[in-house]
């Protein structure tokens, strides 16, 4: 590379999607100190803040660490490559944080083509988890191992066409004379 080639190009930005995965059980105070941190980051290495986005607690596709739920945040900025690796770097030491990741969305764009709604770029507070929502269930729960409780009022129980005193309507019976597979 020639200093004539070096001095025309000026480094070009690129524009990243985030998005990170915090405990269920996380406070609110902590999901916003953990935004403000990562708005300071990504500020702070002249990169700019397009969108943030609060999904809320869902379920998650898979168990991670006992959680069946997390909440998910979306963040998209656009900055040149070092704020990707600074950005990974904090969510890697934050303990709320089960998981992240980041995707590059177009490259070689200028940081100052992008006008910014503040709107956009407001962390939604997280609301406080409902107590029955906080808790996980058990193993045995999520595979219907345990009673199911009964509704109030209600005779019959929630699985529809079982009636705990009648028992099911059609049952199959085992064939007892049926060879074992090995």
């Amino acid at each position: 590379m020639t200093t004539q080639q070096t001095i025309s190009e000026e480094p070009r930005a690129r524009e990243y999607e985030t998005i990170y995965i915090l405990r269920p059980t996380v406070d609110p105070d902590e999901a916003d100190r953990i935004a403000a941190r990562l708005r300071e980051v990504i500020t702070g290495l002249g990169a700019k803040i397009l969108r943030v986005d609060n999904w809320g607690r869902r379920k998650l596709a898979y168990t991670i660490g006992k959680a069946t739920r997390g909440v998910f945040v979306y963040m998209r900025y656009v900055g040149l490559n070092n704020v990707v690796a600074e950005v990974e770097r904090n969510l890697r030491l934050i303990d709320d944080v089960m998981r992240h990741q980041t995707v590059l969305v177009k490259g070689k764009v200028r940081v100052e083509d992008y006008e910014v709604d503040p709107a956009d770029v407001q962390f939604r507070r997280l609301e406080q988890a409902l107590p029955e929502e906080a808790e996980e269930p058990e193993l045995a729960q999520r595979l219907g191992l345990v009673d199911r409780p009964r509704p109030e009022g209600g005779e019959r129980d929630p699985v529809e066409g079982y009636d705990a005193e009648e028992g099911l309507d059609d049952v199959t019976s085992v064939d007892e004379d049926a060879e074992d597979v090995p």
